[in-house]
């Protein structure tokens, strides 16, 4: 085996996963949402004008401005990724916050198990990546469903590196 094919077997990637939260609008829905609530908000509020109430007419557009918010905060943070790949010599967890702080921890795959907090009723609630003492949570946005299947890949993973790299000669 030469220098060359070392390297090649170590960097190999056996696994990886950028995660990403969930959005549950795209631009579209959301401006059908938008104009549907304005749509309804200035019938209302010209409805209670008519009434006599005007002063109601205002509390609409507030209600409309505070969905639009929501979903703007929504949108913003679900920039958010985490970027999970185990190789035979290095197990990286790469965390860019939705402001673009990035955290970044990169583990030996020997020593390192993978922990779950499970709820009965709701199924795994928290995964965590055990090395050394040190925790690191991981998947923390997906729902249960993605989380039990997401660990069953990583932990499969895992067991690839502890195996060792495999040796594939070319003909």
């Amino acid at each position: 085996m030469t220098a060359c094919n070392d390297i090649e077997i170590a960097e190999r990637k056996l696994f990886s996963a950028q995660l990403m939260p969930h959005r549950s609008l795209n631009r579209t829905g959301f401006l059908v949402l938008m104009g549907f609530l304005t749509v309804v908000s200035f019938a209302a509020g010209v409805a209670f004008t008519l009434m006599g109430a005007w002063p109601v007419f205002g509390f609409f557009g507030l209600d409309v401005v505070a969905v639009y918010w929501a979903f703007r905060v929504n949108f913003h943070r679900a920039q958010a990724v985490e970027e999970i790949t185990i190789t035979p010599s290095e197990l990286r967890v790469r965390r860019v916050s939705h402001r673009g702080h990035v955290v970044e921890w990169v583990l030996n795959p020997l020593w390192v198990r993978l922990d779950q907090k499970t709820h009965a009723e709701f199924g795994i609630e928290k995964l965590y990546l055990v090395s050394r003492g040190r925790r690191v949570s991981v998947a923390s946005f997906l729902g249960a469903d993605e989380k039990a299947s997401f660990a069953k890949a990583l932990t499969a993973a895992l067991q690839a590196s502890k195996r060792g790299p495999t040796y594939n000669p070319v003909a």
